[in-house]
């Protein structure tokens, strides 16, 4: 098997996860955690290009030393935070929900926070990974349905994001294995309840047999 046909398949299932929708303006950039920097640097970006006056980052997961570009290890949240402020976001516009773990949780937390702070958002952007937005749509339509919601992420492609998670040492074994792991949870999650069913066509389905064939099925749901 050769690492051109691997990324052959790998590609078939980032452009399938990478579900594209319009920018629009929102009351709020809502940021799911993430152990990629750069989902923060695309929600800064947003807020500096006028797309909404406030961002909510949502992540408990503590993540190892410099993983994040942190001394220290942080949440997901705080992590995400420090890179927004970072890119000149004032601190009073971001706000902090330091409990999920996973992205249920995620929306669910966040819709504790805004009430708990009595804030009432009724348009998000909803902002993580490429090959994440098509699961973070399908999650929202059933834990955000009655918000006004678009997902966005930083307009990589398949070979430009696994060269930017090469620089910044996350390797691409993960990125694909996060992929099928993906598309695994698309599929069985919504017999659960967690998120609404999504077609899945059958070249995405078989390239993702593919690659549980060649070992990335290191991210799987058990």
């Amino acid at each position: 098997m050769t690492e051109t046909l691997i990324d052959d398949y790998a590609r078939l299932l980032y452009d399938y996860h990478f579900l594209q929708q319009p920018l629009k303006k929102a009351d709020c950039i809502f940021v799911l955690g993430s152990h990629d920097p750069s989902v923060a640097d695309y929600a800064a970006q947003l807020y500096n290009e006028g797309y909404a006056p406030y961002i909510i980052f949502s992540g408990g997961v503590v993540r190892p030393v410099g993983q994040l570009r942190n001394e220290v290890p942080k949440t997901e949240a705080e992590a995400f935070f420090d890179i927004a402020v970072s890119k000149g976001v004032p601190t009073e516009v971001i706000l902090l929900e330091n409990e999920a773990t996973n992205t249920g949780a995620n929306f669910i937390l966040t819709r504790k926070l805004l009430a708990d702070k009595n804030l009432d958002f009724k348009s998000f952007i909803l902002v993580q990974k490429p090959y994440m937005i098509r699961r973070t749509y399908a999650t929202a339509m059933v834990q955000f349905k009655d918000f006004d919601f678009i997902v966005s992420a930083l307009p990589d492609t398949y070979d430009s994001y696994v060269e930017r998670c090469l620089a910044g040492g996350i390797s691409k074994e993960r990125v694909i294995s996060n992929m099928t792991g993906d598309l695994q949870r698309l599929k069985i999650y919504p017999a659960k309840g967690f998120l609404i069913e999504m077609d899945i066509p059958e070249e995405v389905w078989s390239a993702y047999e593919r690659l549980l064939d060649l070992g990335f099925e290191g991210r799987m749901a058990t």
